[in-house]
This record gives structure tokens, C-alpha cells and sequence, in this order.
């Protein structure tokens, strides 16, 4: 057993080698480390986060930097939450302060019903922030990195056309309305997918689909099952029949009402979820454990602010209850890492992985 002078034990795979064995369902070294880091590679490795989203080169390689920085096990990504507004006519303006981590949407394309029946589905090789994404892709080809096809669940990307406040609102009141919506986002994050699958094929691409809105923090069980499941259903499916190996989805916020339902969903083999904070790894295990890689789920604020002595304790207790998951586990934040996250508590995560995440 041997430890660098910081204290961290040292590898006995290489990082490519851990996640291939993750997802073939074999021994690994060590529990794998995956901090959901996007706009803080930015600031860590000196770069305006505006660069970060505007330069596919710049963010590849602030992405990469910081990984060998912190020696964790995840490759370099670039997407936003908020997906869906931009990419169906409205409007965005990168992040300008130090505190923003993310674009913002200024307007959405739609606010009225009218506005809503007369949408159409835009061309995907033009719309939003898909150009940049997809020269993201190009950049990660170049590189030798895996290529990832990222964006939101079709729900989220509905939500984000008119905000959630109005989407709530038809919801209730113009249900009609929202499946509207809903059918175009879905058949839209569907050709987004075979754009991604045409261009580097189906072997080579790696789906990350992310929610923002359908949290329990916002709608119902009932309005899930409604408004959610069956949309993510045949959009997952989909992609399965084209190819798709595998599917990695970030279930954002209090879910716990959902998990039933998310167990439906197919995620191919093996399939991937992340977890916020909000559900309980156990409760992870419980309905995905014997089909689906777990990744979770420290709680970003906490990362953000400390105290130091916490974040270790905690990453120690995600990691012993991930230890348990059948089909593997990653420690990852609950969400992205926040942008102003002292590098110090991130250490701290890469140190409880070399203090509790080995498995001998």
C-alpha cells in the first residue's frame, strides 16, 4: 500500500481502467470519484466562465486540467440547465459575474397559448447552444476523450420554452397545451441524439440527459406520472434503439416521490443516475441498485461553505452506503459543484475516497 506525500494512497488502476470496469460489472481498486464539475474548471484553471461556454477548446481543456488537478475519474463536459429556451427561438447572455455558473435565459420563445400551438421544431445543427456542444464533441473526438451527447430530460426542456411558473400553471389549467410542448421537446432531444449519432456513432456517444423541473419540489407525483414518465420513457427508448449502450440522467432535487416511477424508465446496460442530496443513497439502492450505476450525492452548499470537518464526514457516509450498491457506485456532488467552492473541500472529497473508497 503506498500514499503520496499528501496522504492519498495511490492508484491501482488508471482512471480509464476503473470506469471501464465500473460499467462491465467488474472489481475495481477503489470507489470512482466524479465531482459534477462544470463552470468551477473555469475558475480554477484561470479562465472567465463566459470563456467556458462560448469556447469548446478553452472549457475541454479547463475540464481536463482540473481533473488531473484533483485526480478524479470523470471526463470533460460542457451543457446547461436551463436547455430548451434558447434552443426554440429565445434568448440567452453568458454568465457575467464571478458567482454566475451558467448561461441565463433573458427570453423565453413562448408566453401564451397562441404562441405555444404555433411553435415549431427547430434544426438542430443551428438551434441555441447546439453548435457549441456539438464542436464541444469534435473537441473531445480530437482529444481521445469520450464524446458526450448532453441535454435535458424532455420535461425539463418543455419547462424552460415558457418557465416553469407558466408550465406549472397550463399544468392545471391547459394540460393540452403542455403535452403540446412536451411532444415537441421530446421529438426534438430525439434528433438531437441522432445528429450526435450520425455524426460520431452510436459505440462512441455517451447520452447525459439531466433534469431541472420535475423534482417534487415542484410538481406531484401525479403530474409526474402525467407529464413526465411517459415522455422520458419513449425518448429513452429511443435512443436505446438506436444504439445507446448506456444512459446517464442527473435526477436534480427532491425525488423521492418519483423513484418508483424513474424505475420504469430504461437505462440500458448498465444504465446511470445521479441523486441530489435530497434522496437517500439507501433509497438509491433500493430501486435502481441491481441494474443501474449510482453516482451521489454530497450536498453542494455544503461543499461551498464547509465546515472542512463535515465535508469529509459526510463523504465518508455517502461512500460506505455506496459500497453497498450491487451494479456500483460513484461519489459525486448532488449537483454541480459551485463556482466559488474553495479547491481545498474539493480535496477533501479525493481524500475521503483515498481514506474509505478502496476495497481492500
Amino acid at each position: 500500500m503506498k500514499f503520496d506525500k499528501d496522504g492519498v494512497r495511490q492508484d491501482e488502476m488508471t482512471s480509464a481502467e476503473r470506469m471501464a470496469a465500473l460499467v462491465q460489472g467488474k472489481p475495481l481498486d477503489r470507489i470512482p470519484f466524479v465531482p459534477f464539475i462544470l463552470g468551477f474548471a473555469a475558475r480554477n484553471t484561470g479562465f472567465p466562465i463566459t470563456s467556458f461556454y462560448e469556447d469548446p477548446e478553452k472549457s475541454f481543456w479547463a475540464s481536463k486540467m482540473t481533473r488531473d488537478q484533483y485526480g478524479h475519474d470523470g471526463s470533460p463536459a460542457l451543457g446547461y440547465a436551463d436547455y430548451g429556451a434558447w434552443e426554440f427561438g429565445g434568448a440567452i447572455r453568458f454568465p457575467q459575474s464571478q458567482y454566475e455558473q451558467s448561461l441565463v435565459v433573458t427570453r423565453r420563445p413562448v408566453g401564451s397559448e397562441e404562441q405555444a400551438l404555433k411553435l415549431k421544431l427547430p434544426d438542430v445543427k443551428k438551434a441555441g447552444f447546439l453548435p457549441i456542444l456539438m464542436e464541444f464533441s469534435k473537441v473531445q473526438e480530437k482529444n481521445g476523450a469520450a464524446i458526450n451527447c448532453t441535454g435535458m430530460e424532455p420535461f425539463s426542456t418543455a419547462a424552460s420554452i415558457t418557465g416553469i411558473e407558466l408550465f406549472s400553471h397550463w399544468m392545471m389549467k391547459k394540460p393540452k397545451v403542455c403535452h403540446h410542448l412536451l411532444r415537441l421537446a421530446t421529438e426534438h432531444r430525439v434528433q438531437v441524439v441522432e445528429y450526435w449519432v450520425d455524426t460520431f456513432g452510436a459505440e462512441r456517444v455517451r447520452i447525459r440527459s439531466s433534469t431541472s423541473t420535475e423534482t417534487n419540489y415542484i410538481i406531484s407525483p401525479k403530474q409526474f406520472e402525467e407529464f413526465v414518465l411517459p415522455y422520458s420513457k419513449e425518448f429513452h427508448e429511443r435512443m436505446l434503439a438506436m444504439g445507446i449502450k448506456s444512459i446517464y440522467s442527473h435526477i436534480c432535487g427532491d425525488h423521492n416521490l418519483n423513484l418508483p416511477y424513474w424505475a420504469k424508465i430504461p437505462f440500458g446496460d448498465p444504465g446511470m443516475i445521479s441523486i441530489g442530496d435530497e434522496v437517500d443513497i439507501n433509497d438509491a439502492i433500493k430501486y435502481f441498485g441491481d441494474k443501474i450505476i449510482i453516482f451521489g450525492n454530497l450536498n453542494p452548499t455544503l461543499l461551498l461553505n464547509g465546515p472542512p470537518a463535515r465535508i469529509y464526514e459526510e463523504c465518508r457516509k455517502c461512500i460506505e452506503k455506496g459500497k453497498k450498491a450491487p451494479r456500483g457506485y460513484v461519489l459525486m456532488t448532488g449537483c454541480e459543484v459551485p463556482v466559488a467552492t474553495p479547491p481545498y473541500h474539493l480535496w477533501l472529497m479525493r481524500k475521503a475516497i483515498s481514506d474509505f473508497g478502496f476495497f481492500d
